[in-house]
């Protein structure tokens, strides 16, 4: 496993490990340890993957498993909105790994997810960390189906092997590495009022649910309408029959044009 030459002479550094129980969890136990970042701790495998809202991640060999600690990447008013970053940096890297024919197959979900075809490919975790020195430490962790997909999940899933099926783990974090570091640079460089905004944009463009639509689930029942943006806060515009729904938190179906209720 290595970082591309673009990432180590930024002065990422990388911790690679045969086995773990969460790459996030480990990232966040460095940062509290004083690590001054940006740093990588990736695993072949885990024994406690999480994703979103704490649920199980399955994290097989061949698969990526991977976090990258940061050290006040912004202010924390802005963390949230640095998934959507990770999202495009994620879609950059499959994108230069995958056949060129098979870049319209892959699309962001919303809030966290990496399509391909329409099933999941990836998952983006956010961990916000209190240092001891006072500046806040963020983690975001990646899960990537790589070579294998869990088999009995509640939602279509995908891995790379489908279109890719030459690319190990080992390419795709060299992919990502290189892409999370030219996105954070590119970040850290602009205006701080209008960074947020050009994220956002960018993400919308590459997002899934704008043509044929989505359902959420949101906390009193099930959302329908087209994807239509991100607010100032990140928070999903759904343009609905009654008009724009704002929404913090919830799960999101794809429905493609040729699907029915």
């Amino acid at each position: 496993m290595e970082l591309s030459p673009h990432a180590r002479a930024l002065g990422y550094a990388l911790e690679a490990r045969a086995l773990t129980g969460s790459t996030n969890d480990d990232a966040a136990a460095a940062l509290r340890a004083g690590a001054s970042g940006p740093l990588w701790i990736v695993a072949a495998r885990q024994e406690a993957g999480r994703g979103r809202l704490g649920r199980a991640w399955a994290s097989p060999e061949g698969n990526l498993h991977a976090s990258l600690a940061l050290v006040a990447p912004c202010p924390m008013r802005e963390a949230p909105q640095l998934g959507y970053l990770a999202g495009l940096a994620l879609l950059d890297a499959v994108r230069a790994v995958a056949p060129q024919r098979a870049a319209g197959r892959f699309a962001l979900k919303w809030p966290n997810d990496l399509l391909l075809d329409g099933g999941k490919l990836a998952g983006i975790l956010l961990d916000g960390v209190a240092r001891p020195d006072g500046r806040a430490g963020l983690v975001m962790g990646f899960g990537v189906n790589v070579a294998g997909a869990p088999t009995h999940a509640p939602y279509p899933v995908a891995r790379l092997a489908d279109v890719a099926p030459g690319v190990g783990r080992e390419r795709l974090f060299l992919a990502l590495s290189d892409a999370l570091a030219e996105r954070l640079a590119a970040f850290a460089a602009a205006d701080p009022g209008a960074r947020l905004a050009r994220i956002r944009e960018a993400w919308l463009a590459q997002a899934a649910g704008r043509e044929g639509g989505a359902r959420v689930r949101v906390a009193d029942g099930f959302l329908r309408g087209r994807v239509a943006g991100l607010d100032g806060q990140g928070r999903l515009l759904l343009e609905t029959e009654a008009g724009i729904e704002t929404i913090e938190a919830g799960d999101m179906t794809i429905i493609s044009r040729d699907d029915g209720e």
